[in-house]
């Protein structure tokens, strides 16, 4: 069974009197335990689908279902993390998974136990009692990543996690999701800007052309990923024709 199912999606904004058709019939389905990109240009709508995967936007027509569900807004079957560190200032970096769990119906003592968990799980145990100010931000992004997975949901939506993040810590926060992701096994959509990102991480790479599905490509790279997956002629290839597929609306919007 699948586990994210979009079909038919319509989504449309009212800017300065006018409609603007944002999503216009988008059908995709993530498959169990799949790490699927969706890339594209600047407002061809890879944001406006995720948060509509995530419950957080409504939609004109069409369905969006989880494990053959229609979702009823946002839910605690899908975990989110966007690019804004939305960690509550006041909170220690424990507190902020403990607030998350709590409000899943955890008791006190569950909580500070998969919280702690959690935390080493994105190695960050000795930072436990450190409150948002006193972190950098990847090991902000880290705290976020380590909430919206101690609910232990079926779904992580992502959306541009790491677009802050200079280029060092992208790459460390990457290898950490990889691996995170293949100790946890659960299915991922994750939208980003950078098609290297894209092709290192998924299983399948979305293109977007304003408001449709251009193409999806397959990644059959071995797994794990490493640095040097990067070098392979397979994923340069790959990574060229996304390129291209992006470039070609790029060009029609100059």
């Amino acid at each position: 069974m699948s586990t994210l199912a979009i079909h038919n999606l319509q989504k449309s904004f009212t800017i300065n009197n006018k409609v603007k058709q944002v999503l216009n019939g988008i059908s995709l389905t993530l498959a169990d335990n799949e790490f699927v990109s969706v890339v594209g240009t600047s407002g061809c709508g890879k944001s406006t689908l995720l948060s509509i995967a995530a419950g957080l936007e409504d939609f004109e027509g069409g369905n969006v279902t989880v494990d053959g569900q229609p979702i009823q807004g946002a839910g605690m079957d899908r975990g989110v993390v966007f690019q804004a560190y939305t960690l509550l200032p006041w909170l220690t970096a424990l507190g902020n998974i403990e607030f998350a769990l709590k409000a899943a119906g955890n008791s006190a003592k569950a909580c500070k136990e998969i919280a702690l968990e959690h935390l080493a799980l994105v190695n960050l145990s000795a930072f436990a009692h450190a409150y948002p100010s006193e972190l950098s931000g990847g090991m902000k992004q880290r705290v976020a990543i380590a909430r919206a997975l101690s609910y232990r949901p079926k779904i992580l939506l992502m959306d541009e996690p790491f677009g802050a993040l200079d280029a060092m810590t992208r790459r460390q926060m990457q290898a950490l999701l990889t691996q995170v992701w293949e100790a946890h096994r659960l299915t991922v959509m994750f939208v980003t800007h950078d098609v290297e990102e894209a092709v290192y991480l998924s299983d399948r790479v979305v293109v977007m052309g304003v408001g449709h599905i251009k193409e999806i490509i397959d990644v059959p790279l071995h797994r794990p990923r490493v640095e040097a997956t990067c070098e392979l002629p397979e994923f340069l290839n790959i990574q060229r024709h996304v390129l291209g597929l992006i470039r070609q609306d790029t060009t029609a919007q100059a």
